[in-house]
């Protein structure tokens, strides 16, 4: 007996079977025949009857066997004419979409199901007939203008290890409480790129995609809005980050066996002023003082352990420096400029990091790097400890997450920052969370600005007592910012923000600062982000903005983040 199939898209949704003989194909409908069918190959079928369900463009391939049966007599009525053109017209589709997926599926087998892509509303993968252009074209007018949802048929939610994800993304950067220095383990990989589909229908786990972020900015300051960070040149349109990844996750939601990734960051803009490490084309902003530039940020290699704990993560290269709420890549914040507190700390690390997933509430990092913003083969790499813990509530309202960043000597050399960090998560509801942090950071023998000792390239001298030659620097700051959801695709924030440069030898200038910012930020599909906002800070011990002229500042700035 024939099987009934619902289909979800029914132009020509028909059920049909072709019986085979020496020399011809017939077509049935039911038990009726009503001709000859064209030529289609049915791979891996020889001499049983085969069964074909058409739904729109998603076909099943089935082999049953059947007796012969004794055909009608056709009609040749007008309306028999019309099913003959719409059954050729179905035939030729039937021909081309198992021509299509013959590449990417076995023989007689029913496709996978799609994935759910971590996007909101993630378009489907256009067919391999088309071009590099056409899917993505498709991908950005699906992603804009997205069918509606159906929702008696949804896809399955891929398998997760762990606790659930506390917020949603997007509108939020990320879904879960952020820690650095490692993939989230536990978390499948579904996230769907526009180019990658432009590619290869996003088919292979090694991904490349970035985006584009021009930013505006208008200013009380006249010419740098410093400390201030990204938006540091005041009162200007400029493209903050081009950027490209190259990325291969590492499966860890499996625990079978041993996988790995690896990532790779091309970045140009002005922002690169911002990820410079010395060592690392650092001429460019250390000598040079470019406005744009290009760094290569990011540069790892991940092996997932799954037997260690719950899983284990080795991070070997360089990362992003691991505790913080913010981070340097533009998409991984809430709001645009920056916190003071982020402004100023480490940025990024080379070296080797393991995390291990205790369990689903406890997670440890130990690490030896170079210490910050160095790369290995710098007079000033020092070999340096991180150690960190992470701990979230069962309910996934709470976070905290306890860091030991770059522990060594802390005797001055180019950013050699002695950093203890803290960051707390909690979460009011699943609309409404706050994010805050804090750190004390010091670096020992810094030169005085009114001594004999020159400083390094880059760094600053410290405001030390008149008759000291060098002296300990330290600073601390502390931030906090809310965040409501307003709908799937907006959320506002807002933050507010104090920084003690006690020596001022992260700033130039030895005051207090408090900072405040509100913004709204808002997506267009998953793939446009515009992020505006209204910030106000004020230096409270000495004039400290526009180059020392102004103790206040006031600036209105956007950015725009364009994905591919």
């Amino acid at each position: 007996m024939f099987h009934t199939e619902q289909c979800a898209i029914a132009p020509c949704s028909i059920l049909f079977y072709v019986e085979h003989s020496a020399d011809e194909r017939v077509l049935f409908i039911g038990e009726r025949k009503v001709g000859y069918i064209l030529k289609v190959e049915e791979r891996g079928i020889r001499d049983q009857t085969s069964q074909f369900v058409l739904c729109g463009n998603y076909t099943q391939l089935r082999s049953a066997s059947r007796a012969a049966t004794s055909p009608m007599k056709s009609s040749s009525t007008p309306g028999h004419y019309l099913r003959q053109i719409i059954l050729t017209i179905c035939i030729v589709l039937l021909g081309i979409t198992v021509q299509a997926q013959s590449s990417g599926s076995q023989p007689g087998s029913i496709p996978e199901s799609p994935q759910p892509s971590g996007q909101t509303n993630p378009p489907p993968a256009p067919t391999t007939s088309d071009n590099f252009f056409v899917r993505l074209a498709n991908f950005y007018h699906q992603d804009w203008h997205p069918a509606p949802s159906n929702s008696t048929a949804s896809a399955p939610t891929p398998a997760r290890r762990g606790l659930p994800s506390p917020l949603d993304s997007p509108p939020f950067p990320n879904a879960d409480w952020s820690y650095g220095g490692s993939p989230t383990i536990g978390e499948p990989d579904t996230a769907s790129y526009p180019l990658m589909t432009a590619i290869n229908n996003a088919r292979s786990r090694t991904k490349f995609y970035g985006w584009l972020e021009p930013s505006l900015n208008f200013s009380t300051s006249s010419t740098i809005n410093a400390p201030e960070a990204n938006d540091v040149y005041s009162n200007r349109f400029e493209l903050s980050q081009a950027v490209l990844y190259i990325e291969r996750l590492p499966d860890s939601v499996q625990r079978a066996h041993v996988d790995w990734g690896f990532h790779v960051t091309a970045l140009y803009g002005a922002d690169y002023r911002f990820t410079t490490a010395k060592g690392y084309f650092s001429h460019q902003w250390l000598v040079l003082h470019r406005q744009y530039g290009f760094d290569p940020a990011l540069e790892y290699f991940d092996l997932y352990l799954p037997r260690i704990g719950q899983g284990t993560n080795i991070r070997v290269g360089r990362f992003i420096s691991v505790p913080g709420v913010e981070a340097q890549l533009a998409p991984n914040n809430y709001i645009f400029s920056h916190s003071l507190l982020y402004s100023i700390d480490p940025f990024t690390d080379t070296g080797i990091l393991s995390t291990t997933k205790i369990n689903d509430q406890w997670l440890i990092q130990l690490g030896l790097t170079g210490g910050h913003d160095v790369a290995l083969w710098t007079p000033d790499a020092r070999p340096s400890l991180t150690a960190c813990v992470s701990y979230t509530t069962l309910s996934v309202n709470d976070n905290l997450y306890i860091c030991a960043n770059g522990i060594n000597s802390g005797k001055y050399a180019f950013n050699n920052l002695q950093q203890y960090d803290a960051t707390w998560y909690h979460r009011f509801s699943k609309s409404l969370h706050a994010a805050s942090e804090a750190w004390y950071m010091y670096e020992r023998d810094v030169p005085s600005i009114s001594g004999p000792i020159k400083p390094e390239t880059g760094a600053n001298p410290a405001w030390c007592l008149v008759d000291e030659v060098r002296c300990t620097a330290p600073e601390y700051a502390a931030a906090s910012s809310l965040q409501m959801e307003l709908s799937p695709h907006s959320f506002v924030s807002f933050r507010a923000d104090f920084l003690d440069d006690k020596k001022g030898q992260r700033t130039g200038y030895a005051t207090r600062y408090s900072e405040n910012t509100i913004m709204w930020g808002h997506w267009i599909g998953s793939t446009i982000q515009l992020r505006p906002e209204l910030r106000f800070e004020r230096a409270w011990d000495r004039k400290a903005f526009d180059n020392g002229r102004r103790q206040n500042q006031l600036t209105i700035a956007t950015d725009l983040i364009y994905h591919f």
